[in-house]
């Protein structure tokens, strides 16, 4: 018993691990553009090397302006930053 209530826990934590991010819960059409978006972050410094759109955020790979790796989540509504590694 105590195996299968381990073997559960584990299942729900890797899950939860691999759940996307939520950074808004407005509707895609009310999104900057990727093109709108990747040239305001630029222009903030940031330079991007990887560009993805997991769930409902745009996340970037890349470097800060001081030529720091980030890994960044973003609103994609007003490019704010939701989260930062």
């Amino acid at each position: 018993m105590k195996h299968l209530a381990l073997t559960i826990l584990l299942a729900t934590i890797s899950i939860s691990a691999h759940a996307k991010k939520e950074c808004t819960s407005e509707p895609k059409d009310k999104w900057m553009t990727e093109e709108a978006f990747k040239k305001k972050v630029e222009a903030e410094g940031y330079k991007i090397s990887k560009f993805k759109q997991p769930g409902t955020c745009y996340e970037i790979y890349g470097t800060n302006k001081e030529g720091k790796k980030v890994e960044i989540y973003f609103n994609p509504v007003d490019g704010s930053i939701v989260k930062a590694k």
